[in-house]
């Protein structure tokens, strides 16, 4: 590693799942990247075990997605259970997602950690230096448009400097780049102490595939199984419980009998094997600012989210989807302006709002606070998930449209508009290759989906942004593209490299509707001199 002062299209800092998928999501854009992190292996305590259809789609755009499906398991969903175990009500997940992927996905998070940085060792477009410490992030006065980041190696106490044309913040909550753009958290009102325990047993265990959540006022607890032999418990603990000391194999004993057997002797131990246990602080916040100029923030530093609906990892996946190709458009040949960064943090933060608000209100429908009112509250739950259809649409609600703005014209006019800001579903399909995921035909860019013969100005836009044409109705899907276009009222659709619906071609309307709004925004320096389509993009009127 050389200490000579030197200059990288981006540097991440963070070397957890975030920041290297964010590292190589950049590389298969072409765009180098530095991933700088403290710690030299993987950070081994109980973390994430869930993921969405849409995060397992993340995971295919990086190209892990085959390697990731040999070591999880999809999941049948979330029960909630009184604190008897007796059914409150369950949200069911399907096994064939909206994104092509089981909705509910089990996993462990230092496998699925060791998976991404052996996929990013294979490109030669990103590094990783681990035992490096960043002890500073400050935009540069002697290399303007540049951000300097100051660091230390393990057992150094030179300070040295690197220069990047943009750094993402991806070092958890107490994130040094949090502080160093100004950014407060805001509090969303939910702050409790649990225990999280991941077990290896070969014993019978009585469970369902799915997650469970105890909603009990006194002791709230999770579990699921997450692998073969794998579980994880987590408890809510009074003030002053401790599962540590000479004591704490007892009491763990009685803690997990709902679920297992163990004898009251020490012998369990042999076959009940304790992986890792922590004490997490659980809070619910966001800050109040994701971005200063060139550096942003995602993931923990972004964001922090009860555990109840597995939303934690997901958003900052989620994150990472949604800036790497505006940032690649920015910094690489796409010559895009500037401004296409300030939809990051208008497209992210309500979605990341929604996810936590959801997570805390499942969190109160577990413990229902303490007071007398708790058992009516829980009440309440219970009837509310009754509804029919209630639960299956909080099921569904995990992707919704993302809010209007530059990239996403929503409103009631022109007709066609409904599927703005949605995610385009991903079928398989047959094609020269065979049978594949429809992402696989796309590609890594954008790309336009039709059901009509495009015209003249379709094909402009497509060509000048470098944007893969398909009809739904040769790729043999099974009519799943041509029935969502037409739910949508729509002939055709513009998609965003991350699968959101950019811009459409209302039905009988022949062409894209809103590309003065978002053109200036993706203007390519690639369009060769003699092409004489590029004045579309420019100035079409919507």
């Amino acid at each position: 590693m050389s200490t000579a002062p030197s200059r990288m299209p981006v540097v991440i800092i963070g070397a957890g799942p975030v920041g290297v998928t964010a590292a190589l999501l950049l590389a298969r854009r072409g765009v180098r990247s530095l991933v700088l992190e403290r710690h030299r292996d993987v950070y081994p305590l109980p973390r994430a075990v869930v993921v969405d259809d849409e995060v397992r789609r993340i995971l295919q755009s990086a190209g892990v997605h085959e390697e990731f499906a040999a070591l999880a398991r999809p999941a049948p969903g979330l029960r909630l259970l009184d604190a008897r175990h007796h059914l409150i009500a369950e949200f069911p997940r399907s096994p064939h997602g909206h994104h092509g992927f089981p909705q509910l996905t089990m996993f462990d998070q230092p496998e699925l950690e060791r998976l991404l940085r052996d996929a990013l060792a294979r490109r030669p477009e990103c590094e990783l230096w681990g035992g490096v410490e960043v002890v500073s992030v400050d935009p540069s006065q002697d290399w303007p448009g540049a951000v300097r980041i100051a660091f230390r190696r393990d057992g150094s106490d030179e300070e040295e400097h690197l220069w990047a044309d943009a750094v993402l913040g991806c070092d958890g909550a107490g994130s040094l780049t949090r502080e160093a753009i100004g950014a407060v958290w805001e509090d969303l009102h939910f702050e409790e102490s649990w225990r999280v325990i991941d077990v290896r047993t070969s014993r019978r265990v009585r469970t369902w595939d799915g997650a469970e959540q105890i909603c009990c006022p006194t002791r709230p607890a999770t579990f699921m199984r997450v692998t073969e032999d794998r579980y994880r418990w987590e408890f809510r603990l009074t003030e002053g419980e401790c599962l540590d000391g000479p004591d704490g194999l007892e009491r763990l004993r009685e803690l997990v009998a709902p679920w297992v057997d163990l004898p009251s002797d020490a012998s369990w131990g042999d076959d009940f094997e304790v992986i890792r246990q922590a004490q997490y602080t659980f809070r619910a916040r966001v800050a109040d600012r994701w971005r200063r100029g060139r550096v942003f923030l995602l993931g923990d530093a972004a964001h922090l989210t009860p555990p109840f609906i597995g939303q934690g990892l997901c958003a900052g996946l989620r994150d990472a989807h949604n800036l790497t190709w505006k940032l690649a458009r920015v910094l690489g040949r796409g010559g895009a302006d500037d401004g296409l960064l300030d939809t990051y943090e208008r497209e992210r933060k309500p979605h990341a709002r929604h996810m936590i608000r959801l997570a805390v209100a499942v969190g109160w429908a577990m413990t229902g606070g303490q007071d007398r009112a708790a058992a009516v509250r829980r009440a309440v739950v219970g009837a509310a998930c009754r509804v029919p259809g209630l639960t299956s649409a909080i099921s569904r609600d995990l992707s919704p449209a993302l809010t209007a703005g530059p990239l996403v014209r929503r409103g009631l006019r022109p007709t066609g508009r409904a599927l703005a800001g949605t995610f385009c579903p991903q079928p398989w399909v047959r094609h020269e290759e065979g049978r594949v995921r429809l992402d696989d035909v796309l590609g890594d860019s954008f790309a336009v989906v039709t059901v009509v013969p495009p015209t003249a100005r379709m094909t402009a836009v497509a060509t000048a942004l470098g944007a893969t044409t398909v009809r739904a109705d040769d790729l043999l899907d099974g009519g799943t593209l041509a029935a969502w276009l037409a739910k949508g009222r729509a002939d055709a659709v513009l998609l965003r490299p991350d699968r959101v619906v950019l811009d459409t071609v209302p039905a009988g309307r022949g062409d894209f509707t809103d590309t003065a709004t978002w053109a200036p925004l993706l203007h390519t320096a690639r369009r060769p001199a003699e092409d004489r389509t590029a004045p579309l993009l420019r100035s079409t009127p919507s």
